[in-house]
């Protein structure tokens, strides 16, 4: 658990102790989530192929059932006229 300090209380080197403290504790989170952003980079650049397949077929799948609800929908019209 993190210790409770009164900065007030700290002399002129303890001062310079503590921000380099938080400087490299700054950078050491910097160079953190650089290598996070990387690592999330090259993740996207991975499955991005596959997304573009799925987004592909998808799309075809939805462009035959639109084709097949066309056709039961005339055939259904085309049926309800000859038993009229």
């Amino acid at each position: 658990m993190a210790q409770s300090i009164n900065i007030t209380e700290l002399n002129l080197p303890q001062l310079e102790i503590l921000k380099n403290q938080l400087d490299q504790t700054a950078e050491d989170a910097k160079d953190f989530f650089k290598r996070k952003i990387d690592f999330l980079t090259k993740q996207m650049e991975k499955i991005q192929p596959a997304l573009q397949e799925k987004h592909a077929m998808k799309q075809a799948v939805m462009e035959m059932m639109s084709q097949k609800i066309q056709q039961l929908t005339a055939l259904g019209a085309a049926q309800a006229t000859a038993k009229a």
